[in-house]
């Protein structure tokens, strides 16, 4: 986990009846947010048994070249992937029960590539009845966050009358059913192709990570919104959005050669 809580101080608040919360990274605490980040890093890209398959069958080198070799290479792709990645292990560690079940950035077609569809989908089943909630996720990073940055992501919020795409829920269904967890593979298609989804069981989640406060604009973004869905607004601001970037990496990179 990349454990916020040790390098970010947290203000929570309510906008009417919707929720918002502001991490700012902590300039003391930086080299540790930069520590822990590195360390999820990799699982996002390839899976633990991958890596461990090639550094037994291979060696340290080579699992190095695989870990480094999946790792995108320009700014902007670091940045949008850091943002997905931040918003994955914030749904996991933080939001009550939703779990992101798969890593998307495993399936990318070419490593300096943004993914298609909807950056992250966070799944709760509900232990008597089985069914499933959804928390749709937008994620967005950038170096100076700005109000129309927040307006793409409220829109794409919103497309499918605000509920996760059949595309997106097949797709992670297909994959769950490559890495043998049938339960939750079948529960996605029943909620795909027999029960349907209603709005109610739906959650929004519109996560930034940007150089600058996104407060006002979180803010602003979940008074104007009209709908039904109820919405979270999260924000994880760090100084120096760039140059922390680059230092994760640099560590996601050292650290594969000393393992």
């Amino acid at each position: 986990m990349v454990q916020f809580n040790d390098w970010c101080a947290s203000a929570d608040g309510q906008v009417g009846n919707h929720f918002r919360r502001v991490m700012t990274g902590q300039v003391p605490q930086l080299v540790t947010g930069i520590q822990a980040t590195a360390a999820v890093v990799p699982s996002h890209y390839a899976s633990e048994e991958h890596m461990a398959r090639a550094l037994r069958r291979l060696g340290k080198p080579a699992a190095a070249s695989l870990i480094e070799g999946k790792l995108p290479t320009t700014k902007a792709i670091r940045s949008g992937d850091l943002g997905e990645i931040y918003a994955t292990e914030w749904i996991d560690a933080h939001s009550g029960g939703y779990h992101a079940p798969i890593k998307r950035l495993r399936w990318k077609d070419h490593r300096n590539m943004a993914m298609r569809g909807e950056d992250v989908i966070g799944i709760l089943q509900d232990p008597q009845t089985q069914l499933l909630r959804f928390l749709k996720t937008e994620a967005k990073s950038r170096a100076t966050l700005t109000a129309q940055v927040v307006a793409e992501a409220r829109a794409n919020l919103e497309k499918d009358g605000g509920l996760p795409s059949g595309h997106a829920l097949s797709y992670i269904s297909a994959r769950l059913l490559e890495l043998g967890n049938l339960p939750l593979a079948d529960a996605i298609d029943d909620a795909l192709l027999k029960h349907g989804i209603p709005t109610a069981s739906v959650r929004h989640l519109l996560f930034t990570f940007s150089g600058n406060s996104p407060e006002a604009m979180l803010t602003a973004s979940l008074q104007a919104y009209p709908g039904a869905v109820n919405q979270w607004g999260v924000g994880l601001r760090v100084d120096g959005h760039a140059a922390f970037i680059g230092a994760v990496y640099d560590q996601v990179i050292a650290n594969a050669n000393h393992a």
